[in-house]
Formats: C-alpha cells, structure tokens, sequence
C-alpha cells in the first residue's frame, strides 16, 4: 500500500495527539508557632477529623509521613506519643479538558477597487489535559496533652490518570518528602517543590 505524503502526515499528526502524562510541581504552604519544639521526642499519627484511616490512602500516606518524621529526629510510636501528628488526606478527580479540534472563522473586506470574503478552518492538534487527581495531604502537629498547634503544613500536587502519580499511594512518598523538606519552614510561605 502506498501511502501520499499527506496521509503519512496526517497520521504522524494523529500519533501526537496522545494525551501526554502530567505531574504538577507540589505546593506546600506550612505555619510555625513561635514557641514551638519540633522535630524530637515521640510522636504518634492519627486521623484529623473527617479523613478515614481504614483506606489503603491513608495508611500509604501515614507511613510516609513517619518515615520523614523519623528522619527529622522523632520517635514515631502507635500512641501515647508527647506530640500528635494529625493527618488529613483528600483525594478529588478532575475532568478531561475538552475542547473542540475544528475551528472555523469568517472575515470580509471591501476595498475601492475590490472586495473579498474569506473563510478559514483551524485544525487544533495540539492535545489537551487529560483526565487528573489532585492530592492534599495536611499535618497538623501540636501537644498529645491539648493546647495551640505547633506546626501546620500542607501540600497538593495535581496529575493525569496516565502518569507516575495516579493515585494517593503512589503519590505519598513524594508528598510526604516536600511538605517536610527545610522543616519546619518559614511560617506563611508558600513554596514549590518540583
């Protein structure tokens, strides 16, 4: 079968369409009390109200996070711990961007010596964003006996169905790493962790 140079071009054109895979930066925002003692002594996880703990979500994403709050230099036990780590996770799709890949525009002119009338179709090639989940995952650590929080931090990245990350369990390591890398961070600030 012979193929025209149109064809041959038309389907490279097709093959490019794919839906390439995507993985947002991940955004931390993280606040700091002034009287805080962080990152020593023991600690224990737990839901924050609302979040289910039975999920395979959210076991992925309380282990990732004691195996960083063990290497900031807490002791991460069941319970009983002198600090509380409350944990929050929530887990959302976002729909396929869809948009139309046929375009048509019109446009006249008159002139003193002609007039024209024209008529263009678009053909967008370029691929959209396929389908996403976003993760927020968010820590709040403050005394086992009650008082203010000590330390609150949050994180969400966004990506494709067709990436690394498609799910809360793949995505809690890397979650877990940027909301506490520099900890505890400066109180207020946003940060982007790639």
């Amino acid at each position: 079968m012979t193929r025209t140079p149109f064809v041959t071009l038309a389907l490279a054109l097709l093959a490019g369409c794919a839906t390439p895979a995507y993985v947002s930066p991940v955004e931390v925002t993280r606040f700091v009390s002034r009287e805080a003692i962080l990152a020593g002594g023991t600690i224990n996880i737990a839901p924050a109200g609302g979040t289910t703990p039975g999920t395979p979500e959210y076991a992925a994403h309380a282990e990732a996070a004691a195996r960083a709050l063990t290497a900031l230099g807490y002791q991460v036990v069941a319970a009983g711990g002198a600090q509380v780590a409350q944990l929050s996770l929530i887990h959302s799709a976002i729909p396929a961007e869809r948009r139309s890949p046929v375009s048509i525009g019109g446009g006249g002119s008159v002139g003193s010596y002609n007039s024209g009338v024209g008529l263009g179709v678009g053909l967008n090639l370029a691929p959209g964003r396929g389908e996403a989940v976003t993760t927020r995952l968010a820590v709040t650590i403050r005394p086992a006996a009650g008082g203010t929080n000590l330390w609150e931090g949050r994180a969400e990245m966004s990506a494709t169905v067709n990436s690394e990350y498609p799910d809360a369990q793949a995505a809690a390591g890397r979650m877990a790493a940027a909301l506490f890398a520099g900890f505890p961070g400066t109180s207020g600030e946003t940060i982007t962790v790639e």
